[in-house]
């Protein structure tokens, strides 16, 4: 059985037998879609990889203190960022 890492929403790491839906950066604190365009490209600059995280869902990386990606959530990234 395939196990994968994902954080909860106090940012500790714990395994799932189901992948994560939504992917993140740990020191950005950024999270998104999994489909992101971003993402290959930081991830073909080799340091992403060791600073990607994974989520079960959006709540959960809400409460972990991530914030959404302007690229492929703007929307949510809009309304993120009037209520700062």
């Amino acid at each position: 059985m395939v196990m994968y890492t994902l954080l909860d929403g106090a940012g500790r790491p714990y395994r799932s037998a189901t992948p994560g839906l939504f992917g993140g950066h740990r020191r950005g604190r950024i999270y998104g879609r999994l489909d992101c365009p971003s993402a290959p490209r930081w991830l073909a600059r080799g340091a992403y990889r060791s600073q990607r995280v994974f989520f079960a869902d959006e709540t959960t990386a809400v409460q972990a203190g991530y914030r959404p990606c302007a690229v492929c959530l703007p929307q949510r990234f809009a309304v993120w960022k009037a209520g700062r």
